[in-house]
């Protein structure tokens, strides 16, 4: 199980247990509501950016174009 789990690069459920256990002791309670929400916004912004760049490029290619006539 262990060799398939490394293979697989996929973490089980006791691994994942772990990890948020030494998050809790790391950050303690308080910290994660704070934590999420800049991961979220961060993810958000990501998105945003990602979706905005390929109407960046349609506005370059027209105004090269343009510049081209």
């Amino acid at each position: 199980m262990l060799l398939s789990s490394i293979i697989l690069g996929m973490p089980g459920p006791w691994e994942i247990i772990l990890i948020i256990l030494v998050v809790l002791l790391i950050f303690g309670g308080r910290k994660i509501p704070e934590l999420m929400k800049g991961l979220g916004q961060g993810m958000k912004e990501f998105k945003k950016a990602t979706k905005d760049e390929p109407e960046e490029e349609k506005k370059e290619e027209k105004t090269n174009e343009e510049s081209q006539k």
